[in-house]
Formats: C-alpha cells, structure tokens, sequence
C-alpha cells in the first residue's frame, strides 16, 4: 500500500485528486475476493470522474461478493514529477494499492488523443507496455469505449478489448477470471485469454494475424486461435431498463466536469448524419421507460445530494416521452429546488418551449448544431434540418428572452466549398439579426465552434481522406475574415490535434510503434491543447519511417480492405457504401425511428430491437 506523505500533497495543485475516501467509494478487504479490478480513464481526475460508463461498471463489478473495482486516473503533469522522483508507483484511489497488484486493468478509450496517456499510465504502474512482454503474473490491460471499433493502432499495447456496452459482458469476464484463477490458472496467460475470446464482443488482438499487400496497404487480418471469431459484433444491452444504472455515484472532492447527476435517457441515434461515428456504434435506439427513469432520479439524489439532473443521451431531446417525463421530474421535485438540464436540443420550437420550462430561473443559453453553413452541404451529410427550422427556433427562443446562442459546424466535410465556409458566417449573421428583428435592439451573442472534420471507421464517410492541416487553417481565416456582425464570435478546434487524430482513427498495426516512439519521446495529454507537442509526433511519424498522410489524408477506395472491419458495431458495409454514394448526390435517408427501416443491417446482425415507448403505447412497430 502507498503511503502519501503530507509534504507531498501540499505540492501538488489538486492534491484532492489523489486523497480517495469520497463519499459512496467502495472499500473491500483484498484477501475476500478472487478479482481484483482496477478501471481507469487515462486523463485526470475531474474528467475520469465525469465518465458514465465507468460509475455504471464500478458499481456492477464492486456488487459481485467475488470482485472488488477500484479507481485510478492519470497524474498532472506536477504529481507524475514527484512519482517519478521518489519511485511512487501508480496506484489506486480506494486502497491505495500499486496498480500492477491487481488482476485486471481496464481503460475507458474516450478518444484517439488519450492513447499516450496509457501508455504513460502502463510505465507509471509498472505494467510492460507491449502485450507480448507481459509475463505470467502480470496485470491482464483491457480497453473498451468508443475508440474499440478501430484498435488496431494500440492494439499491441493491450490484451483484450470489449466491444459495445460493457453492462453483461464486464460481470462476464469477471467470472471467467475468477473460475480459471480457482482451476488453477491452466494454460497460463493465454489460457485466459482463451477464456475470455469465447466471450461475445471480446477481441484478443494476439490471437490475429495481419497481411499486407504489395502496395503496403492494409490486405487482411485472420484468426490464428480456435477461440478467435473472424468478425467479433459489438454487445448490445436490449432492454436497458433490465441491467443495472450507476445509484451511488462516488462524490468528488473538486469540482469535475460534469459535476451533477447524469440521468440517461436512451441509447442509439438513427438520425443517420453520415460523420457520426456514435450514431452508427450505438445502435439502436433503446429508451428506459419513464417509471423507471423518476425511480432512479429519486435514488440518484438520495444517495448524492446534487440538486441539479442533466438529462443525457446522444440526442436528448429525441426522447419519446420528454414532455411528460420532464413534468412528472417537476412535479416529484417541487419541493427540494432541484433544476434539469437538457444537454442537446432539436431545432424546433418544441425543444425551446422545454428549455424555457427548465431554465426559467437563469437562462444560460441554446445550444444548435447546424454542422454546415448551407442547405447543400447539410443534405450531403445528411443533417435533416434547414435554415428555417433554425430560425423559428431562434426566433421562439429570443420572444422567451435569450439573448445567447451557440451553433456548432464541421470544417473540411466531403464535398465542401469556399462557399459552403462563408455560408457559416452568413448563417450566424442572420441569427444575430433575428434577434435585432424581434426585440427592436442589439445584444444579442451568437456564438460559432467550428470542429475540423476527421473521418471515422464504420461511418459512411471512412472512405474519404481529411484536409491537410494547412487546408484547414485556410479555411479557419476564410471564415474569421468573412464573419462581419460584431455580435458573431468565433472559436475554433485545432488542426495540428485534428490531422493526427485523423491518422490514428484510421490506422493500422503499424502506428502501434509510431504512438509508442511519441510517448518516449515525451508526448502525454494531447488532448490538451497547451500541452500537445506536434513536433514530437511528426518526429515520431519520421523516425518509424511511417507516412501520416498516407493514413489520414489518402481517400480510400470502396473495394478496399479496411484494417477495422473485423470489429463490428452492426452496421453493414453495404449501408454505409449506399450512404457514401447518396452523399456524393445530396440525397436525404429519413430516420427508421419514425419511417422506414434503412437496411443499417443492426437490428438482425445483433437480434436487438428499436424501443420507443410513444410508438409503444399507440401500437406502432417498435
């Protein structure tokens, strides 16, 4: 166990990232389990402690009598410093035990910039880096999230990965481990690894063998282990309201992220804009049932004393049943002043009816996401709104008294223009003087974020290449020097993070030495703008003798092998090649939620269902 000295903590910035005992943490003697479970998002902790999916299988693995979890997130760069001084290894934030104690280390892989973090964490921890290093005894590294459906740039550094949603299958593992360490532990480390590859939704990258062609592109990846599927389907929970949801959420000390309840509504989106890669991974769309979900907002604030409720899901305000529900929320609450908040809203008055019921106290302003300057360029990546629906929606919400609006883009989309750029700053410009038009005066700030566009795997838009970073930054001027309205701001992403995250999403084997070489050479929190060293990863690019371009900005071809496809979310590559080509003719597919089936292929591949309780209750196919 690892004893912090006060010296230390009283160094530090935050030192309540590395004190534990919150409240709700979950403290199991060691010796009374067979399993010991350490889960970790590589980032610090106000973001590790923001992340749903981990408070879910916190409480799922530390509910089992044979299992105990425990948390453990990246140090700031200050702590790591002292770590490294005074041979402090990583450790955990409920026992404080040395992280390569436990059997089982698991990452929540968020996005393509953390990947150095890990590594940074697996040395921090003394766990060897690369999977094949790893002796018996060692800790088994397992990662799952929404970067699992392309592993293949990291997949060298882990043992096994969980596709889809980790409720059933992460209690799964947890029994395969205990019963093969109680057997005796046959066939060593790769006995359990054969174990759990018998697991739907489980990829062993060890058991693969990858081919290249004479181009030096990607040709074919095939099982070399009986246990190995050839295409390993996500995990789907089918009814969500049956598997178990976060109750007592562990209470930081510090404010974090998202420092308040998080009561998900639903999962999926079949809303089919075509650079989602969420909205093709998270199919399909299942909703709790509004009982349910007022069962839960009570235990929730029980058990955590937080007095506001954001209501989570990709598309929040898609929930069938939100009016009723956000009412009876009302009503259950009326007398503890606990406020709701809707993260996401629909360009429609219906949503700004609703937001002006939760926030009638203080008006914090509206959030849209057009995503493109133009109604062309909407249809190509088939957005399903137009400029009129925005502004009856701006309109609506300024007669109720905002004065703050903030519309997200993309930059760099398939097909796009000059012309679709200065769209975006028109399009702002004639929101700011909607609001000149209903209130007689200026006051008004709209607010544009402009992300740059990176294709992801298992998207209909994976085949094309990304903008060189010097494209982008023209672009990025275009807009700035065409926005004219002094009530119009604008905030834009990075490109130099951008391009790289467009090559890792993409990648293959062979970037697995090219993240290894940048974290040698000093790169960690990528994420972070004022701590990403670009030098460092172009280096490391050159050093490996691997061409960045040639993995994010080269378009490829639809008959092409692609190094991903052998992890699956579900969706078929016969309806992502249709949506390709209907991109290329600016042509709409309509929701199946609420019209016809689109032929995605997820509903028959995972024998999951849509559940949509309106549909439900007025007879409609679900």
């Amino acid at each position: 166990m690892i004893k912090l000295e006060p010296a230390i903590l009283q160094a530090v910035e935050k030192p309540a990232r590395y004190t534990g005992h919150e409240l709700n943490a979950v403290h199991k003697p060691w010796d009374d389990v067979d399993c010991h479970f350490a889960l970790s998002l590589a980032d610090v902790y106000e973001v590790g402690m923001s992340n749903l999916g981990l408070k879910i299988l916190y409480e799922i693995l530390n509910n089992r009598h044979d299992t105990l979890c425990e948390r453990v997130y990246a140090p700031w760069i200050d702590m790591e410093d002292i770590m490294r001084q005074r041979n402090i290894p990583l450790f955990s934030l409920e026992s404080f035990t040395e992280i390569n104690k436990f059997d089982i280390l698991g990452f929540s892989l968020q996005y393509e910039m953390i990947y150095s973090n890990v590594l940074n964490m697996l040395d921090l921890a003394g766990i060897p880096i690369w999977a094949k290093d790893r002796a018996e005894g060692d800790t088994f590294v397992v990662g799952g999230g929404p970067t699992v459906y392309n592993t293949e740039p990291i997949c060298e550094f882990f043992d096994f990965f969980i596709l889809g949603e980790g409720e059933e299958v992460i209690s799964e593992v947890a029994e395969a481990f205990v019963q093969w360490k109680k057997c005796g532990r046959p066939g060593g480390r790769a006995g359990f690894l054969r174990e759990a590859a018998k697991l739907e939704g489980i990829y062993v990258p060890s058991f693969y063998e990858v081919k290249y062609g004479e181009n030096g592109y990607f040709s074919s990846i095939e099982p070399t282990a009986l246990e190995a599927k050839a295409k390993i389907y996500k995990r789907v929970i089918r009814d969500i309201d049956g598997v178990h949801f976060v109750e007592k959420p562990v209470m930081p000390y510090i404010g974090i992220v998202h420092d308040r309840i998080m009561l998900e509504l639903f999962r999926g989106c079949t809303r089919g804009c075509r650079f989602c890669q969420a909205g093709t991974s998270y199919r399909p769309v299942r909703e709790r049932s509004p009982e349910y979900l007022r069962q839960l907002a009570r235990k929730l604030v029980d058990y955590s004393g937080y007095n506001e409720i954001s209501l989570t899901s990709l598309s929040s305000a898609d929930y069938s049943c939100l009016g009723e529900l956000v009412d009876d929320l009302f009503s259950d609450f009326a007398e503890e002043k606990v406020s709701f908040s809707l993260p996401s809203l629909r360009i429609d008055s219906f949503s700004i009816d609703l937001a002006h019921k939760m926030q009638q106290v203080r008006k914090s302003g509206l959030t849209f996401a057009p995503e493109a300057g133009t109604q062309r360029l909407r249809d190509v990546i088939n957005k399903g709104v137009t400029e009129e629906n925005l502004m009856t929606a701006v309109e609506a919400a300024f007669r109720q008294g905002w004065k703050q609006v903030k519309l997200y883009f993309m930059m760099g989309l398939p097909t796009e223009t000059d012309e679709d750029i200065v769209g975006i700053a028109r399009l702002a410009e004639k929101v700011a003087r909607k609001y000149k038009e209903v209130t007689g005066k200026w006051g008004v700030t709209v607010t544009i974020s402009v992300s740059c566009f990176v294709p992801k795997p298992h998207t209909p838009f994976q085949w094309f290449g990304q903008l060189p970073k010097a494209e982008f930054e023209r672009r990025q001027q275009l807009l700035k020097d065409s926005i004219q309205e002094r009530a119009v701001k604008f905030h834009y992403h990075d490109a130099r993070v951008s391009v790289l995250e467009g090559a890792i999403s993409r990648g293959d084997r062979r970037l697995n030495k090219v993240i290894y070489q940048a974290w040698l050479d000093g790169a960690k929190f990528d994420g972070w703008t004022d701590l990403f060293k670009e030098d460092v990863w172009y280096g490391a690019f050159e050093k490996c003798g691997v061409d960045l371009t040639e993995y994010n900005e080269r378009s490829r071809k639809l008959d092409e092998p692609l190094p991903w496809e052998h992890t699956s979310p579900g969706v078929s590559r016969e309806f992502l090649q249709r949506e390709y080509e209907k991109a290329l003719q600016a042509e709409l597919t309509e929701d199946c939620r609420r019209g016809n089936c689109s032929a995605c292929g997820v509903c028959p591949a995972l024998g999951a269902s849509v559940i949509d309780h309106q549909q439900s209750e007025v007879g409609g196919n679900v």
